[in-house]
């Protein structure tokens, strides 16, 4: 377990360790997207080094280059037709000798608001990708750090697609103020809720292109991008490991889309009264699971439950999540999806058919890696793995 958590935490923080602080160095700016940035903690190439060690993957030791120097920004995105501020950390290898790579990744679902990227002061493992040459962007996503006040749009494609690209933007003005060069490869991956928002990100930016960037690779591991497709899967199961996480989804649908219902047109009491209470940001999903039950037709009302199994129905919660799923779509884009055949959070069947959508769509650089035997946790080393190692021989 302690080998998972330090790879976890390169999408979800949970591996501790001190560092050094400047986080009283604020330089304000004015720019399109930037708003401010902070000047955070530094890394050194020991630090990663002994990590490597520890983990007995030895051979990552040999691409480890760099000390790294954070730094937090703020910037500017939109929400529900109005401008808001959202944050997000920078990683940037230091001594750099030419332009490097751009890695924008995506975090895992997180109930935590002080595990956003850029509000944990701990080693979290997602400076290891700069240590290795890439200036590394992590967007808390809307609903973290600066944005904290509103309820994260979970699986929303346009708020993940956002949240991506204008991090993207003001990373780009903040680099050229300090004079940081970077050249126009941009690299995408995310793990979970990641996978999916690093999907959404992909076919944005296709769709409407970075001045001065162009997507290398795109890497996602057991994200839902069929959304409605995820929940039949998981309906079928009967009982689900993970009810927080559908909790999460119906809450933050209900108020993305200001449905403002009462969480009793959703859930049964006392898991109603429960959720009201625990999913704004304290508490995380171990806890909250505990506070439901994984028999999803008491979970949920008569009437919602009936709704949700109803694939004819009038649904505005299928209507969303089909409004919301990134399918696969005719790209030349090196795309490389993961997951475990045990995922018992996303079925891997969900990037079975996301990976022949690509296909049947004429897409000819997309694959599909599966892990046999492996679930949601024991997945997340060997995709980080093979991405770091696919990457390396694109940058």
């Amino acid at each position: 377990m302690w080998r998972f958590k330090f790879w976890y935490a390169l999408f979800f923080s949970l591996v501790l360790l001190s560092c050094n602080d400047d986080s009283d160095k604020i330089t304000p700016v004015v720019h399109d997207h930037l708003v401010s940035s902070t000047t955070g903690a530094k890394f050194s190439t020991q630090t990663f080094q002994i990590y490597s060690a520890l983990l007995g993957l030895n051979a990552l030791t040999d691409l480890i280059e760099f000390d790294v120097q954070s730094y937090r920004i703020v910037y500017k995105t939109m929400y529900k037709g109005n401008p808001i501020e959202a944050s997000g950390i920078i990683f940037v290898p230091q001594n750099l000798t030419g332009p490097a790579p751009l890695l924008s990744l995506h975090h895992g679902t997180t109930f935590v608001n002080n595990e956003a990227p850029s509000v944990t002061k701990d080693f979290t493992g997602l400076e290891f990708f700069s240590s290795v040459g890439y200036i590394t962007m992590v967007p808390d996503f809307l609903g973290y750090g600066t944005s904290s006040s509103i309820f994260h749009p979970y699986y929303d494609e346009g708020y993940s697609s956002s949240a991506v690209t204008d991090m993207i933007l003001a990373s780009k003005e903040f680099l050229s103020d300090e004079n940081i060069p970077f050249n126009e490869k941009l690299f995408l991956a995310g793990y979970s809720e990641g996978g999916y928002v690093t999907l959404a990100a992909a076919k944005s930016i296709e769709l409407n292109p970075i001045p001065g960037s162009t997507i290398t690779a795109v890497a996602a591991g057991a994200g839902g991008y069929d959304l409605k497709d995820l929940l039949h899967e998981i309906l079928q199961q009967g009982e689900y490991v993970s009810p927080s996480y559908l909790a999460f989804l119906v809450m933050a649908y209900n108020e993305t889309n200001d449905w403002n219902l009462p969480l009793t047109a959703f859930f049964r009491e006392p898991y109603a009264d429960e959720l009201s209470t625990y999913l704004y940001g304290d508490y995380n999903a171990d806890f909250i699971n505990a506070k439901l039950t994984n028999d999803l037709e008491s979970l949920f009302t008569e009437n919602f439950y009936q709704e949700l199994t109803d694939p004819e129905g009038d649904s505005d919660f299928r209507d969303a999540l089909e409004k919301n799923s990134v399918h696969g779509w005719n790209t030349s884009l090196p795309i490389k999806l993961y997951h475990g055949e045990a995922d018992e959070v996303v079925p891997y069947q969900n990037s079975e058919i996301t990976i022949q959508e690509f296909e049947d769509q004429g897409s000819e650089n997309v694959s599909l890696t599966l892990f046999p035997l492996s679930n949601h946790v024991q997945s997340l080393t060997p995709t980080l793995v093979d991405v770091i190692f696919w990457f390396d021989t694109l940058k």
